[in-house]
């Protein structure tokens, strides 16, 4: 039965609501009165029709904007304070900042923050000195801090950004789980990745890798692509899906590598994509070596398709992917052990096959979206309970 407890949802971007939370929002207001909030954009608008909840607009930017950052920061406390929810819950380092701290200002009983991943662990000098800063401050004024992994978790706990006793991750990690029944290979799917392989020009003999994300440099495209271009001196089967968007304000590709992708026939840049699935689905094998991550959703959604992963030895991907049974598990920024893995699913059919026929199977047993809804929702209930907020 819903209840009239007000629950405000806070991400920097509306991208963020829409695919990394797909379908979580419409699962929760079902219980609760659900606001979302963040930048303002189409994305936002598509939000309140597709999940069915209020939204608000409050800009906020990825970078370290100061001027622009306390206007969000006012914002969002007067928005809390004209709102009265029970709890806000924030994801995304920028509006987990501005939203702990408005909400504290608020007096809002319930703060939670999830942390998906922390770009401190790829920087250097000040810049990461002032980012542990901003992460110390968010979690000083939540009232709970939710890492979507483990070894995340222990990350926190180990640096001290927070006390221990704050840190809690429910089940067994994801932000959002995985929807097994939308990540599945149908008739629909097949017929569609059969189009798409045709318009494409990608021929059945060819063994195609795909890339799912952001192309920046922390998400490893700079050792994809030269790795690619060392096989292809060995094998001329083989093709590069990319699919997602260039970020060259945040963290640019260096020239010679969007050369690359721009001038070679064997890789393929499809952009972003609302439906991955038939990307996956004429694909043979995931590659995602990234620097960092909380708790990546592609190799979930890639497993989930049937597909075996090359991931890197980080937080999230080896807790996703366990090596040699559903995947492959390499160093980071390491280009030679990367073209190895990739090299050695497109040689070794028995292994290939091996690892196909586990990757679903391993996540449906650990990753199921419902399950982690009804531990969100339980969550909820128990911190309400704890700061003695009638619901």
């Amino acid at each position: 039965m819903k209840s009239h407890t007000k629950l405000v949802r806070v991400t920097t971007v509306p991208s963020s609501l829409q695919i990394l939370l797909r379908r979580q929002l419409r699962f929760v207001n079902g219980y609760y009165d659900v606001l979302a909030v963040s930048s303002p954009g189409k994305e936002l608008e598509e939000v309140a029709q597709d999940e069915g909840v209020r939204t608000s607009a409050v800009n906020m930017t990825r970078t370290i904007t100061p001027w622009q950052d306390a206007k969000a920061l006012w914002q969002l406390y007067r928005l809390f304070k004209r709102e009265k929810p029970a709890i806000v819950h924030t994801h995304t380092p920028k509006a987990g900042l501005l939203g702990m701290i408005a909400g504290k200002m608020a007096k809002v009983p319930v703060r939670m923050h999830t942390v998906a991943g922390l770009p401190l662990m790829e920087s250097t000098g000040m810049t990461k000195k002032l980012l542990e800063l901003m992460e110390r401050l968010t979690y000083t004024c939540a009232t709970d801090v939710y890492p979507n992994s483990a070894l995340l978790a222990n990350f926190i706990k180990n640096r001290k950004y927070c006390g221990a006793n704050k840190v809690k991750v429910l089940g067994n990690g994801s932000s959002n789980g995985i929807d097994t029944g939308y990540f599945k290979v149908t008739k629909e799917i097949k017929q569609a990745a059969e189009k798409l392989r045709a318009a494409l020009q990608i021929s059945k003999s060819d063994f195609v890798f795909v890339f799912v994300g952001r192309l920046v440099k922390d998400k490893g495209i700079e050792e994809l692509v030269n790795a690619f271009l060392q096989m292809q001196k060995k094998y001329n089967h083989i093709k590069l899906l990319l699919v997602g968007t260039y970020e060259p304000q945040l963290d640019p590709l260096s020239n010679e590598t969007t050369k690359a992708i721009s001038n070679n026939e064997a890789i393929i840049y499809a952009g972003f994509q609302q439906d991955i699935r038939p990307y996956l689905a004429i694909s043979h094998a995931l590659a995602f070596p990234s620097y960092r991550e909380g708790f990546p959703n592609v190799p979930m959604q890639a497993g989930c398709l049937d597909l075996p992963c090359i991931v890197t030895d980080i937080n999230g991907c080896t807790e996703i992917i366990e090596h040699e049974k559903n995947g492959l598990i390499i160093p980071v920024k390491n280009a030679h052990a990367l073209e190895g893995a990739m090299e050695k699913l497109l040689t070794d059919e028995s292994l290939l096959n091996t690892l196909k026929s586990n990757a679903r199977a391993m996540i449906l047993a650990r990753y199921d979206q419902q399950l982690l809804w009804n531990l969100l929702l339980k969550e909820y209930q128990q911190q309400l309970s704890s700061h003695a907020v009638v619901s």
